[in-house]
């Protein structure tokens, strides 16, 4: 019995090892085209242009160069054999190649798709284990792998490959961070964004300013060997070493589900403050080559920030304009919607970069701007493939980066100074303390939500270190920086301990310190409702009040989208829909793809609404209440009736908008209607509630009872009035339900006001007159008085009874109408 048991669990563990296997096997078909000419280090000093570049280059030429002699680059091309054979040289032909070898052919795409192969079978395997990517991150382990595979190919005697600045910038970082930008959460990143430009602007420059002078002070201690590095030298390390990397905190808080706020504070950081550290970088390696610096260049390197800052999100806002305008007229041509979205981003990143701006702020200006608009135009097909693409694209490259860390750690000369990356790690980590501290004590004074001690630790505990710092510091020359190994083992230093120490430690730190994390709910019309409500209020209020907070921009940059860029941006009816129902068709749709994936959808009916689909039970809905489908264009016509009903009647409603406050012409007639439906309303109210509305002088239930049961009157109708309906009253059972028959009310013999003249046929009502009692002196309980007439004693006396009340298990009422 144990041996089918052995044989399971090892068959178990061998398809768990399968993808581990895999990568291996990937690996070490890696080895053999790693040749010492193919992937190598470039000599210090030179900036080697990245193998895909070559590539491109390659192509292009190949393209725009016509071939002069192409059979003499096939080897197995037989025509000028036959040819010279046929002319009689007497040349003995060879033998047609049936199987050829030609590796320097495929050398370049070869590689690159076996790095990509490896990378992905990493990255199954770590998933497929789930007690290893549970404890450590997924960005640790890839740089493990970085560092054993880049010490294989050293121990075969090959030269690792180092991750190249240009290859890095040009084509890996870019997908990550249209990605961030595309489907960035717009709505928590404006309403956060005072803050996160204070974290991004001034926490960098106290950052890199605070590292750089500490560093400074400490190459002036002799016997440290570091006394040649300079101030300026000091300060460009500072704003390397000080920017918060947005591929690794994506990689971390990603897997640790943080809530919305400390993940947009931390990432939208990571992501502004691309334009502070190009700034830093830029300016003081400039300055380096400077023999004075004077007070004209920095001032030139302050204007700078503006210039790069502004002038990248110029440039993504131009791209983004002009993509949503190229969407309008992709209706009949859906195939190729999603490249446009993927060419215009990627032409704005290029664009920035050409100028020497932020290439990441102009990705995320392009993205922010494209979104809303092309998915009006683009086909559902269209906006899944720029959703699954973008996450495909990004995950691999991010999966690129940190192997390339591994393996330009092995692969790099470092030059290792105790003093310097000690000093260095230490004074991160002070700067960063000291800087979330006092710029959250700054901060809270003005923000409404605070931050609480517990936010401000993860803030300042998940300022992650990554491949932008690296590549930043490869970018150095080593003619005017000859200490650039040494900068880049401690930002290698720094690197590894972020993402190892910081990233491993930060979820159990979590859970401790119960921080809130991220509630995996869907949004409903409801919530969406009671959100644009929230905005008109607190744009009113703040209209009234007379501060024109971030609210009241809001709506004026709503309404002129609205007015005029829609209009210009979005073909067809969607340009005129309203946001509410813009919604409703996004959130329909998009719990109509769950469904689909799910496989719940041949269980409902297409003609039933998707909107309300979790309130149905698929398994449990009869059979005979399924409802025939429909066709897509009874459907959409469906649709397009209720849109244009939907939007007529909000225009016929009242409009209580502050931007369209006119007169009404038809005001005074709506307020005489509601004033006539309330008087119909109060006067059906009296008649319904007759016998159970007590009069002014208001007596015990036990003496009214005992006033009727002593009294043997009996009231009679007017002679003359047949059709009159009758009260009677028995004095025999006056507790009894079925002796009091109500039908109308008099509102003459109740005292009330004399009626309009419009009421004049309803107010005939009873008249009522009470016969002649038999014996007066019967009376016991109540004597009536001089002054009291004998008719309103005895009206009183009738009115002021309440009536027995109803059991609750009664389902008749108290007084049965119609008899």
């Amino acid at each position: 019995m144990m041996r089918p048991a052995k044989l399971l669990a090892g068959a178990f563990g061998l398809f768990r090892a399968l993808p581990v296997l895999l990568g291996t096997a990937a690996l070490l078909g890696l080895l053999p085209v790693l040749h010492s000419h193919a992937l190598q280090p470039e000599p210090a000093g030179v900036t080697p242009p990245a193998h895909s570049s070559r590539a491109l280059v390659a192509v292009v030429e190949s393209i725009t160069t016509a071939p002069q002699v192409l059979h003499e680059s096939r080897p197995g091309s037989t025509a000028p054999k036959n040819t010279s054979t046929a002319a009689g040289h007497g040349k003995v032909r060879k033998s047609f190649p049936v199987l050829e070898f030609d590796y320097k052919h495929v050398r370049i795409p070869f590689e690159i798709a076996l790095w990509i192969l490896l990378a992905c079978l990493m990255k199954l395997g770590f998933h497929v284990i789930p007690t290893i990517s549970s404890i450590v991150p997924e960005s640790c382990l890839l740089i493990v792998v970085g560092l054993l595979v880049g010490g294989l190919i050293k121990a075969v005697g090959e030269d690792p490959p180092i991750l190249n600045s240009e290859t890095f910038f040009l084509f890996l970082l870019p997908p990550i961070i249209l990605d961030a930008g595309y489907f960035l959460p717009l709505r928590q990143f404006t309403e956060n964004l005072g803050t996160i430009l204070v974290f991004a602007v001034v926490g960098t420059l106290w950052n890199a300013f605070f590292v750089g002078s500490l560093l400074y002070a400490v190459c002036q201690i002799k016997g440290t060997g570091l006394t040649d590095i300079g101030l300026l030298a000091n300060l460009l390390f500072g704003s390397i070493i000080s920017a918060v990397d947005p591929v690794a905190v994506l990689a971390v808080f990603e897997e640790i589900h943080i809530n919305e706020l400390l993940h947009i504070l931390v990432f939208g950081e990571s992501l502004l403050n691309d334009a502070v550290t190009v700034v830093l970088y830029h300016l003081f390696e400039e300055f380096a080559t400077f023999d004075t610096v004077s007070i004209t260049d920095i001032i030139l390197g302050f204007l700078s920030f503006f210039v790069v800052s502004l002038g990248g999100v110029f440039v993504g806002v131009v791209y983004g304009i002009i993509g949503a305008f190229t969407s309008r007229f992709t209706s009949h041509i859906r195939v190729i919607e999603p490249l446009f979205v993927f060419l215009y981003s990627y032409m704005a990143y290029l664009s920035a970069e050409l100028f020497h701006l932020s290439g990441i702020m102009a990705l995320i200006a392009a993205g922010v701007v494209m979104r809303p608009y092309v998915e009006a135009n683009i086909s559902h097909k269209s906006h899944t493939t720029i959703k699954y693409f973008l996450k495909m694209w990004s995950s691999v490259s991010e999966t690129l980066i940190f192997i390339f860390l591994g393996v330009s750690t092995v692969a790099g000369k470092h030059r290792w100074n105790w003093t310097f990356v000690i000093g260095t790690l230490i004074f991160c980590l002070i700067a960063r303390v000291l800087g979330v501290l006092g710029l959250t004590w700054f901060i809270n004074k003005f923000r409404i939500v605070k931050l609480t001690p517990k936010d401000q630790f993860i803030i300042a505990y998940g300022g992650l270190r990554g491949a932008i710092a690296f590549s930043l510091g490869y970018l150095l020359d080593v003619e005017h920086f000859p200490m650039r190994e040494m900068f880049l083992t401690a930002i290698i230093t720094v690197i590894f301990f972020t993402v190892f120490v910081q990233g491993m430690t930060i979820r159990p730190l979590v859970d401790l310190l119960a921080v809130k994390k991220k509630q995996e709910t869907k949004r409903s019309i409801n919530e969406e409702i009671h959100t644009q409500f929230l905005d008109h209020l607190l744009t009113g209020i703040e209209d009234i009040c007379g501060h024109y907070g971030h609210h009241h921009w809001k709506d004026k940059l709503n309404r002129f989208n609205k007015k005029y860029v829609k209009k210009c941006l979005i073909a067809g009816e969607r340009s005129k829909e309203p946001q509410l129902i813009a919604f409703y068709h996004k959130m329909e749709m998009k719990q109509a793809i769950e469904l689909v994936e799910s496989g719940g959808m041949g269980k409902i009916p297409s003609a039933v609404s998707t909107v309300s689909m979790q309130n149905i039970n698929p398994k449990t809905l009869p059979v005979e209440r399924i409802l025939p489908a429909l066709s897509k264009d009874k459907e959409e016509e469906i649709r397009k009736i209720l849109r244009n009903n939907l939007q007529k009647t909000r225009q016929r409603l009242r409009s209580y908008n502050r931007h369209t406050l006119v007169a009404d012409p038809y005001e005074e007639a709506w307020n005489q209607m509601l004033l006539r439906r309330q008087k119909a309303r109060q006067l059906e109210q009296k008649m319904n509630n007759y016998l159970t509305v007590p009069t002014h002088k208001i007596d015990s239930p036990t003496m009214s009872r005992a006033r009727i049961g002593s009294d043997p009157l009996a009231y009679d109708p007017k002679p003359d009035s047949e059709n009159l309906p009758i009260i009677t009253i028995d004095p025999a059972s006056p507790q009894s339900p079925e002796s009091v028959d109500l039908v109308n009310e008099a509102l003459k013999g109740m005292g009330h006001l004399p009626p309009s003249p419009e009421e004049d046929e309803d107010e005939e009502g009873l008249v009522m007159r009470a016969k002649e009692p038999s014996s007066p002196g019967t009376d016991d309980v109540f004597t009536p008085g001089a002054s009291d007439s004998p008719s309103n004693q005895r009206i009183m006396r009738c009115l002021s009874d309440p009536g027995p009340r109803p059991d609750p298990e009664e389902d008749e009422p108290f007084i049965p109408k119609g008899q």
